[in-house]
């Protein structure tokens, strides 16, 4: 019996050995719960320890100790921080974030608007960068250490070298106010129509092109050029295939984890980095909504933001690994 349960031959083998790819994808899914929940600590913990107090700030300099003392005890901070902590943990989980102690209106409301103008420019930017840089990786790849290689690899570098908030300012000075031919600030509102929308976002999603495709170019070119040294890849070409064609068939799709690890960090960035570029253009988005409850210490608001973002990153990292874990036979049965 000891043997056949250690040779795995019958059901006295554990689920892990059984199911293995079930077991890791469990472990990237408690992983990530983890961190969620450790993130959520750092930023209520790390909110609470920042000087200044949204009271003081709210009644001006000129306030009396005890219109301070009203504000801190109606919004609860007169409170043990661990209550206040699991309070509002649990009323996020439900998807309740409170209500901003600058506006009064409800967070989660607002942020649903907000969030929504965020991923419409972060998913537009993905859908022109993801393809074109798989792409141009593998055109780079085609023509290595030619002319349009090296062509690719300056530019990408240069895009790679300026922030984004450099990249943003550059286009409006050329495109919006020099040649007129874009729109500044990239306002959006609920009556625009969706060729409006796109005319409106022209400049914030061409600023996060330039700044995640170079990335993503990059690491798709080092991905396929590791598999163009394998034995299978010398095979095929000795079997007549084109470069090109081997790439396409071959080389691209067995590079595919490290590709799709790339695309999902730079999709997380498009979402979280937006912040800088929301702000550069004015667009109303949770970028931007998080910067101007920053200024007045909205904490409710800046709490929201914060995990939000958070799980938007956990959460694609996640899908990345999930996705190598599949596409990858040897992540799949892990010795």
């Amino acid at each position: 019996m000891s043997n056949s349960i250690e040779t795995g031959g019958l059901p006295g083998r554990s689920l892990r050995e059984r199911f293995p790819l079930l077991a890791l994808i469990t472990e990237r899914l408690v992983l990530s719960f983890v961190l969620l929940f450790a993130v959520s600590v750092l930023i209520f913990g790390g909110l609470e320890a920042l000087p200044g107090d949204f009271a003081t700030t709210y009644l001006g300099q000129s306030a009396t100790p005890q219109a301070v003392a009203n504000i801190r005890q109606e919004l609860g901070l007169n409170r043990p921080i661990i209550t206040r902590y699991v309070e509002w943990l649990g009323h996020a989980v439900q998807g309740d974030f409170g209500t901003s102690w600058a506006s009064k209106n409800s967070v989660s409301e607002q942020i649903g608007h907000r969030l929504g103008n965020s991923l419409f420019l972060a998913g537009f930017a993905a859908l022109i960068s993801v393809p074109l840089a798989v792409g141009l990786g593998m055109l780079s790849v085609h023509f290595r250490n030619r002319l349009p290689d090296k062509i690719i690899n300056v530019i990408s570098l240069a895009a790679i070298s300026l922030p984004e908030f450099f990249i943003g300012y550059l286009l409006i000075l050329f495109f919006a106010v020099k040649f007129g031919i874009a729109t500044f600030p990239a306002t959006v509102y609920d009556t625009m129509s969706f060729s409006e929308r796109l005319q409106a976002i022209a400049l914030p999603t061409a600023t996060l092109v330039l700044v995640v495709l170079a990335h993503m170019m990059r690491m798709t070119r080092a991905a396929i050029l590791s598999v163009m040294s394998s034995a299978y890849m010398e095979t095929a070409e000795l079997k007549g295939l084109s470069a090109f064609r081997a790439i396409v068939k071959h080389a691209a799709p067995n590079a595919l984890a490290p590709i799709i690890n790339v695309i999902a960090l730079n999709l997380a960035y498009l979402v979280v980095g937006v912040v800088v570029v929301e702000v550069v253009f004015v667009y109303p988005g949770m970028g931007q909504y998080m910067v101007d409850a920053v200024t007045v210490r909205d904490m409710p608001v800046v709490q929201a933001c914060g995990l939000i973002f958070a799980a938007v990153y956990i959460m694609l990292n996640m899908v990345a690994d999930i996705l190598a874990i599949v596409a990858n036979p040897r992540l799949r049965h892990p010795r």
